[in-house]
């Protein structure tokens, strides 16, 4: 018998006498572990750590030694939730000594979080006086014996470090980032995995493996029905389309790597459901340690099938039903359970650990539901059934609002839904202003469950379709024939409107897996169509798919972060080969930019002379003009598109383009607000494309313009000069009742 396995044994034993003692589990594991010291730290009110129990420290520190968390090695271990193996803690920075204890003799230290649903409710702590690191081994048992330990802990006082009493009752407001705009007020469902493991020890593994495989199986079925079913489900026009993240979460959830994890912990003497906790924990555990938000997103995936097939072991679904205008939070929310938590009803989501390019986000954005990512502690301060409410608008969320509060919200509510019924009335009505300027609105897509967007926003066609999003969604570059379905299904939905396909844009922000990106400045690195030219392949797959999909239709491909016109000429060279193997070839074959890099306006008249048409990226374009990240947050407002340099560049810009006959769009995110909209369309660009919440706003400021009278002004305001822009062009829109 293994080691771990006559721990567990044993650990099993003491518990079939009765509720264990922690002073009888510290002797037991001080034994096993050939440990001098074993004690174990108890969370209380206040964010302290009291020992509750140890073997081979002096018996009266129990009860009177304690440290804050945050305090010493201990309070750093519960601080942070990790793992502390010192080989000499005594002289480490953050050791904090207790003379009470009698500790001086003990030099290594192995100090594990006792964690139960994702708050720590203690540490177990091992010593000895030998100087070493614990082995991998070691730290694996004393993690499974803590997580026995978190179920016996709250019968011991232990807290969760969560607030009490009249704080349990207060409002609390957390700023978080916006994933999906929309307001909502209702009560909180928390997310859980299933009820609480009630049998962790198991002497049979090869009954708990044979019960792990038969869950397995019943939950990759159970995945198979509910996307399936998606379409039946009363949402078909919302997710019909989904398939890019589904099947990247299906990928997954086929992969076996994690399921050879549960298996290990079954081998050691654990059951079916306390190994999948195990794994699930763990997950969490490197998800908290991990900053690449791709590498985060796909463990999130993991944890939450780990979670569902708990749910499958246990055979306990929670919230069957949920109460009208639920709120859902979450620490992290998978593509799945958005999907069957929608199909329940739930108003809004809130989620702890989430980013605008993760898969709750994308589903989120697409089902049209309220969301807010980044909301860190929310699930500390929240209780099934709290008031709650969900400003999306301005990432806001709102815990146990007040009475005043809740009502302000729902007039504004009322104010919005009325403001959209409105809007809604453009929808079928062409995109002009007062005084009869023609204008194209279109919209910035990634995915193909966005496609109905077109038909709810009335939008002119798609100015953007950002390739990458969907191979980033389902976890690699898909082959040729599964891109060209793609695109092919963007522009059957599209019809005769223009659909306007960018090439990958990978790189920066945007990685795959297996790509690591070292470099100091990615965003001015390796990515986008440098990476195309330096790997052709890579290129020329994607244009195949392109020409393939368009199946004799017209198609306009754009290239992006291009430089030089050298490379823009190099990119269509290898389009133009690839279009006169494919056919049929393509109806009308157009070939433009995105403006991007400033250097290329030097290089305008010879660009002007390749392409068929310009996009200007104006996110890009904004930060590499004022060297500017756009990722740091306190440079956000920092540089303002109404500037004199981004309007020189746009004015110059256009009058080229005109004389040169070649048409401009304008695609970034500038397009989508008033001012900026308002200014780019009185410089001359008549093509905007933007998110689908604003096709509708735009259209319907626009046609409460007259941009004759706007023009003359705009030149008097630029002519001024001052760095930005913006105040004296926001005065004209007010006073002409064009912005409120």
């Amino acid at each position: 018998m293994t080691a771990t396995r006559r721990l567990l044994a044993r650990l099993r034993n003491l518990r079939a006498h009765g509720s264990a003692p922690l002073s009888a589990l510290v002797e037991l594991v001080a034994s096993e572990l050939v440990s001098e010291v074993c004690s174990i730290y108890v969370s209380r009110p206040g964010d302290i750590l009291e020992l509750a129990a140890t073997e081979g420290l002096k018996q009266e520190a129990v009860g009177h030694t304690r440290l804050r968390v945050g305090e010493g090695i201990v309070g750093l271990c519960a601080a942070t939730g990790t793992v502390m193996n010192m080989p000499d803690a005594q002289n480490h920075p953050a050791f904090a000594y207790r003379p009470e204890t009698g500790e001086e003799p003990f030099a290594s230290l192995l100090a594990v979080p006792v964690r139960r649903t994702g708050r720590t409710l203690g540490v177990l702590v091992v010593q000895n006086r030998t100087p070493r690191n614990f082995t991998d081994l070691e730290v694996d048992d004393l993690e499974t014996v803590a997580m026995l330990l978190a179920e016996l802990l709250p019968g011991s006082g232990a807290t969760d470090g969560s607030p009490e009493g009249l704080a349990a009752t207060v409002p609390r407001l957390f700023k978080g980032t916006t994933l999906m705009g929309g307001i909502a007020a209702g009560p909180v469902v928390l997310l859980g995995s299933a009820r609480p493991v009630a049998h962790f020890l198991s002497d049979d593994p090869e009954a708990e493996q044979a019960r792990l495989d038969k869950a397995v199986d019943r939950m990759q079925r159970g995945l198979d029905d509910l996307f399936a079913d998606v379409p039946n489900t009363g949402h078909a026009a919302d997710v019909t389309a989904s398939r890019e993240v589904l099947e990247a979460y299906r990928l997954v959830a086929n992969d076996a790597g994690w399921l050879r994890r549960v298996a290990e912990v079954i081998r050691g003497g654990m059951t079916a459901e306390a190994a999948v906790q195990r794994v699930a924990s763990e997950l969490h555990d490197k998800m908290r340690r991990i900053s690449d938000a791709y590498l985060r997103e796909r463990l999130a995936d993991i944890e939450d099938l780990a979670n569902r097939l708990l749910t499958t072991l246990t055979g306990h679904a929670p919230h069957e039903t949920v109460p009208e205008g639920a709120i859902l939070l979450a620490r992290r929310l998978g593509p799945a359970q958005l999907l069957d938590w929608h199909a329940r009803g739930i108003a809004a989501v809130a989620i702890e650990e989430a980013s605008p390019s993760g898969h709750a986000a994308i589903l989120a954005r697409a089902l049209g539901i309220p969301a807010i990512g980044n909301l860190r502690g929310m699930l500390d301060s929240a209780e099934e059934g709290d008031e709650a409410v969900v400003d999306g608008d301005e990432g806001q969320f709102i815990l146990r609002p007040e009475t005043e509060v809740k009502n302000a919200y729902a007039r504004a509510k009322e104010t919005r839904d009325a403001k959209y019924a409105e809007l809604s009335t453009w929808r079928g009505r062409p995109a002009a202003t007062a005084d009869g300027v023609g204008l194209k609105l279109m919209l910035n897509i990634g995915l193909s469950l966005e496609l109905p967007q077109l038909e709810r926003t009335g939008a002119d066609g798609i100015g953007l379709f950002r390739t990458e999003i969907a191979m980033l969604a389902r976890g690699s570059v898909a082959d040729v024939a599964e891109q060209a379905e793609i695109y092919a299904r963007v522009l059957d939905e599209a019809a005769d409107r223009p659909v306007l396909f960018r090439t990958l844009d990978l790189g920066a922000d945007k990685m795959l897996p297996g790509t690591i990106n070292e470099e100091e400045n990615p965003a001015m690195g390796w990515r986008s169509l440098r990476v195309g030219l330096d790997r052709p392949a890579l290129l020329r797959r994607q244009l195949r798919a392109l020409l393939l999909a368009a199946g004799g239709r017209e198609l306009s491909v754009m290239f992006p972060m291009v430089a030089t016109a050298g490379e823009f000429r190099a990119a269509k060279a290898l389009l133009v080969a690839e279009a006169k193997r494919i056919r049929p070839a393509p109806g009308r074959l157009r070939i433009g930019t995105m403006l991007e890099v400033p250097a290329l306006l030097w290089q305008l008249p010879d660009l002007l002379k390749e392409v068929d048409f310009i996009s200007v990226g104006t996110n890009d374009l904004l930060q590499f003009l004022f060297a500017a990240d756009r990722a740091t947050p306190s440079l956000f407002e920092r540089y303002d598109f109404l500037s004199q340099p981004m309007l020189d560049i746009l004015q110059q810009l256009v009058v080229a383009a005109d004389a040169a006959s070649v048409p401009v769009s304008v695609c970034g995110e500038a397009a989508s607000r008033p001012l900026e909209a308002l200014t780019i369309a009185a410089l001359g660009i008549r093509h905007l494309s933007m998110p689908a919440s604003a096709v509708l706003p735009i259209k319907a400021m626009f046609a409460q313009v007259d941009l004759t009278s706007f023009q003359p002004v705009l030149a008097a305001i630029r002519r001024a000069g001052g760095m930005s822009m913006r105040d004296p062009i926001a005065t004209w829109a007010r006073e002409h009742g064009v912005i409120s």
